[in-house]
This record gives structure tokens, sequence and C-alpha cells, in this order.
């Protein structure tokens, strides 16, 4: 039962588990002699014991709308309006309130009120999808009394071969929580089947990579990236190649949900970076259909594909951010898209000029792909604290760097060119008297991650089909 329009009085909400709601049961019956007063009771309607006409609260609807946190509340309605509200147990206001002078005088003058039933864990959630103003859309799939819902989740094919977190209604909806944006706005297109992908239906698929709410705006984010025609999601899950669409994420909702740009940043262990990756992966599956064997054509595939998010380690990085050179600025969250292949060391001990780094660094970029063949796959490079250090140390900026390294990557046509080295891969016979880029403008990412201690850094492979007629790394602000 909900306040009539008309209702003038005093509204109590108890439960009988609240020792405090049985400590004030006599001053329930002192009001009920001078005011217009309705007692609804959370978890047992015939309490207090000594009211009659006690009203049934055990579905916690006029405690979800009234946003009930604590009981006893005591709330002063006029004509339908909440005018006042008290909380607990505190005579001298109840008193005031209720203009009753001599109310209570028996008992003690404190007593803290107890955690209302409406925000139980997970019980604001089910309040939310039972009596909220936009409940969820999907449709609800019941699994049998017997049936194990983690392999039911295997057997309708929703799984991308690990386990997945069920999500029911409440798990949904508190994801939901973690954006303002409306759960019926559709995102984008999602590729190969083209369907459109609601928040709502990505916050489901959150849920069952392990996302918590506060991830959610990133997910969120990657999917619109992986959405922009630019970006060419369907062909990045159709080719041969071994590529997937990578999460990089910028800016300050990197620690704030504490997602990993240090030690073993490219791997595993970490939450938000495991499931961001895996949940925007389990939407192009579940809402477009992009599933290994049907559209997805990998011919070998790489452990990345699961899911690939890691951060960029922004707070004492020497250079500008990826986020930065793309045209934000620092203090915007960002989330670019590269679609990628694997993760190839660069094992470099003994350079500590940047001339020697740079000519180190760029003879394994050279390889992406095939070392025969230039302007075809971008590339990302992921630079490390003790590499970055030799930069640091020599005052070179990042755009020097690529200067350096731009010109490292540029090599006669005649040494590339098919049949050169007696391999037949190569480029173009025609293009033996130029000199060759190995990428094209804005193809070669460049970021700083990992532990301060290794001299390591990483390439990480784009795809084949790089470019404007392909796939080109894309970068959108995040949205709360």
């Amino acid at each position: 039962m909900l306040v009539p329009v008309d209702f003038t009085g005093f509204i109590a909400v108890v439960k009988r588990d609240c020792a405090t709601c049985r400590l004030i049961e006599p001053v329930f019956r002192e009001l009920m002699i001078g005011a217009a007063l309705q007692i609804h009771s959370q978890d047992d309607p015939s309490f207090p014991d000594s009211i009659d006409d006690v009203i049934d609260e055990r579905a916690l609807e006029l405690s979800y709308r009234l946003e009930i946190e604590i009981v006893p509340t005591l709330i002063q309605f006029q004509d339908g309006e909440e005018r006042a509200r008290l909380v607990g147990w505190k005579r001298d206001e109840w008193r005031r309130l209720t203009e009753m002078t001599a109310l209570g005088e028996a008992l003690p003058e404190y007593s803290p009120g107890c955690g209302s039933k409406s925000v139980e864990p997970g019980m604001p959630e089910k309040l939310a999808y039972k009596f909220g103003d936009t409940p969820l859309k999907a449709r609800r799939v019941e699994a049998a009394s017997q049936q194990d819902e983690h392999e039911l989740m295997f057997e309708r094919g929703w799984s991308d071969g690990l386990p997945l977190v069920p999500p029911t209604e409440d798990r949904a909806l508190k994801t939901l929580a973690g954006t303002t944006r409306s759960p019926s706005e559709i995102i984008g297109i999602i590729p190969p089947d083209n369907a459109p992908c609601t928040v709502e239906k990505v916050a489901i698929n959150a849920v069952m990579a392990g996302c918590k709410p506060e991830y959610f705006p990133v997910v969120l984010a990657a999917v619109e990236a992986a959405c922009l025609d630019e970006f060419c999601m369907h062909g990045v899950l159709a080719t041969t190649y071994f590529s997937a669409p990578i999460v990089i994420v910028n800016g300050p909702i990197v620690d704030k949900i504490g997602l990993n740009w240090g030690h073993n940043v490219l791997g595993q262990g970490n939450r938000a970076n495991s499931t961001i990756g895996r949940a925007l992966q389990l939407v192009i599956r579940n809402v477009g259909g992009g599933r290994p064997g049907g559209v997805d054509r990998a011919t070998l595939g790489q452990p990345g594909k699961v899911g690939f998010c890691f951060a960029e380690r922004e707070h004492d990085s020497y250079w500008e951010s990826l986020a930065v050179e793309r045209g934000f600025t620092a203090d915007e969250s960002t989330v670019t898209l590269f679609a990628g292949g694997g993760v190839h060391p660069v094992g470099d001990q003994k350079s500590r000029q940047p001339e020697s780094l740079t000519r180190s660094l760029a003879l394994t970029l050279r390889t992406v792909y095939h070392s025969k063949v230039f302007g075809r796959t971008d590339a990302l490079l992921v630079v490390s604290p003790e590499n970055m250090r030799v930069f640091r140390e020599a005052g070179w900026s990042k755009a020097r760097f690529r200067e350096a390294l731009d010109e490292a990557l540029t090599v006669a046509g005649d040494e590339v060119v098919a049949g050169a080295a007696r391999i037949d891969e190569g480029m173009p016979p025609h293009l033996a008297d130029i000199r060759l880029s190995k990428f094209r403008p804005g193809g070669l990412l460049i970021v700083h991650a990992g532990g301060g201690a290794g001299m390591w850094s990483a390439v990480i492979t784009g795809w084949a089909g790089s470019g404007p007629k392909g796939s080109v790394p894309v970068t959108v602000a995040i949205k709360s």
C-alpha cells in the first residue's frame, strides 16, 4: 500500500528484528491516540503486537519508493506530500515533530535504528528491477531446479570457453547503476549480425565477464569505439589473421577503478584489465553473433581474443600519453581501440644510448607481419620504464624518438622486394628503386607501461588489414 494522495498524518516503517523498533512500541500506541498513523512492518505484519491494522511491508515497495535506509523511520505527510522525517529514536525530536510533549516519557532519550531490509546486500537492485521506472527489457531465462546455471550458459553458447557470472536482474541493475545513461539507449550496431546494442545488453555481458559496476563506463566506451566504421570490427573479426580489439585506457579513471599499468601489465591477475576486454568480446559474441568457426575465421588466433585491456603508465611518464597525442587532454578519460595481434618481446639488455635503443626497437618492429612487407600493418609499441629512462636521461622527446624510429624503419626498396634474400615474400618489384617506410603515417602507436624493473619493451602487431581501407585505431572519451 502506497501513500494516498490526500493522506495527512504519520507513517512509521519498522521491523520486528530491530531492537529500537521493539523498544518504542509504546510510542506508537501513544501516537495513534492523537494523530493519524500508519505502521508498515518490513518483516512481520503482526508487529507491533499491540497495534491493530499493521500494514504488511514485506514486499518493500513503500520502503523502496520512500528510500528508507534506517528503521524505525517516522515520516510526516501533508496531503500526500512528505514534510519531515526522523530516523532512529531521539525522544526530543519525536516530541517536536508530533507536538506531543510527554511522548515516550518512560523510554531512554536515544536509541539508534537498524538497517532497513530494503538496503540489505543485493536488495536495492532487486527492488529496482521490481518497482523501478525503467525495468530490464531482456528476456528472462529460467534454469530448471536441478540444472547447473553455469553449464546452462555454456550450453547456450554464451561463453568464450571460460565460466561466466550468471547475469541475474540484480547484478545487471547494479552494473547499470555504474552509468547515468539510459538502459534503452542504443550505443551502436554490433557486427557481424549488425544487431542494435543497448546499454542494458552491454551491462548483461559485463556481468557475465565479471566486471564491477565502476568498470562499466569503460566497457561502454570500448563498445562504442568498436562500432565506429573506421575501426572495421567486422573485418577484424572475420580475418584469418590473429587480430582482436585491444583496449588501451588513459586518464583519471585508470587509478579510480584500479586498472593495471605496472608489473605484468599485459598479463593476468588484475580484475579490471581482465574483465573489461572480455566484456567487449562477449558483446561481439552474444549481441553481434561473432563466434569462432562462424564469421570469426582466425587461422590460429591468440589469447588476446578472450579479451585484451591495459592502461598506460601516465603518472611518471616522460612523454605525452597516447590520448594526448590523439587530441585529448590529460584530464580526460579515454579508450583507444587497436586491432592487434600477439605480443612480441624486445630484449635489449645493453643499449644505454637512445640511438642504439631506437635502432634495436626498430629491428623488432620491422618484423611485424613480415620483415619484407612495408606499409601494410600497424603496430603498438609498449615502452617499459627502464627503456624510457634511456630517452629521459638523453632529453629525447617523443617527437624526436618517432623521427629517429621512422628513419631506422625506412629501407631501400631493393632490399625488401619479392625475391630479395631468396625469399619469395616481399614488396612489388616496381618499388625497388625507392625508399620504403615500415608504417603508414599514424600507423605506429607508442605507449608507456610496465613494471619498474626489467629492460624489456614489447611490440604488439597490428592487423594485416590496417589503414584507412581496413582498420585504424580509434579513441573515444569515456562518459559517466
